[in-house]
């Protein structure tokens, strides 16, 4: 049986196409530009598909030391972000997830709160400095490691899990941790992977954080050393001596290729959780 199509459905595909058309364009031309060779670029003859194809700029940008040293601390935050993110906000929604504790909606009001509410940049930064936080990897890792939320997600999931699975758990002698650690979690691979998602792609991001924060060259993650390069215009000139002779260097490839680096890695994760990712979501939003 075919399906029919109407006028509603074709207005629909319409928007959808533009909306697919909008988002991809900006990212396939810096592909081609940070492909192409000079000359073309200059003359603005890219459109969506490189001209005179060439590694040129990538081979500055992957030589350039600051690049390589923000990818190492990049990825370094990004694992022990994530998974310290995960463990504060699997247990924080665990605990509120159960409506017999004590003082459950106080300590519920209170996370949500926060979504509304916030101290300000100033009373963060001092609170920060003062825990002595300031000019460490810490610091791009503790003051964001819970979201309020990805926790009231979280805790949406867990309460929608059977109470006979907590019940079996304690009769075989099993105590709330253990619950917790052999029970729900080994059941929770869709949210874990959805939030996980989130917190990785979010410190992945994160410059502001770094800007704040971090005094030393050597701990700048690469979105900073991308802001750099692309709000200041600054080139990479520990490596463009090693062109050589009459070879242009062209700020803009020079940009797209830092961009793509930095952008490409993070969209490689996603085909791999993209399972988990729809059915965490889902699971996450049927019940409050």
């Amino acid at each position: 049986m075919k399906a029919k199509w109407g006028w509603a459905d074709l207005v629909i595909t319409a928007l959808l196409l533009v909306v697919v058309v909008a988002t991809l364009y900006p990212f396939l031309y810096m592909i081609a530009v940070s492909f192409s060779q000079d000359i073309y670029v200059l003359k603005g003859e890219i459109t969506l598909w490189p001209k005179g194809f060439n590694l040129k700029m990538y081979d500055i940008v992957l030589k350039d030391p600051r690049i390589s040293s923000a990818y190492v601390n990049t990825i370094l935050y990004v694992v022990m972000g994530t998974v310290l993110s995960l463990f504060l906000t699997s247990m924080g929604a665990f605990a509120i997830s159960k409506k017999e504790m004590p003082l459950h909606r106080t300590f519920t009001m209170m996370i949500v709160f926060t979504m509304f509410f916030s101290g300000g940049m100033i009373p963060t930064f001092l609170v920060v400095k003062q825990i002595g936080l300031i000019d460490t990897i810490w610091s791009m890792i503790v003051p964001t490691a819970i979201s309020t939320w990805n926790l009231i997600v979280m805790r949406t999931f867990f309460s929608a899990m059977p109470k006979e699975l907590e019940e079996s758990g304690k009769i075989d002698g099993l105590t709330d941790l253990g619950i917790f650690f052999r029970l729900v979690l080994p059941l929770s691979k869709a949210v874990l992977a959805t939030i996980g998602l989130f917190y990785a792609v979010g410190i992945w991001n994160n410059f502001y954080s770094a800007l704040l924060y971090l005094r030393d060259q050597n701990l700048f993650p690469l979105q900073v050393v991308l802001r750099n390069i692309v709000l200041q215009g600054q080139i990479i000139s520990a490596n463009v001596s090693s062109v050589g002779g009459d070879n242009l260097v062209v700020e803009d490839s020079l940009k797209f290729a830092t961009i793509v680096v930095s952008t490409v890695p993070i969209l490689l994760v996603y085909p791999f959780l993209q399972k988990y990712f729809v059915k965490g979501v889902m699971i996450g939003s049927v019940k409050g």
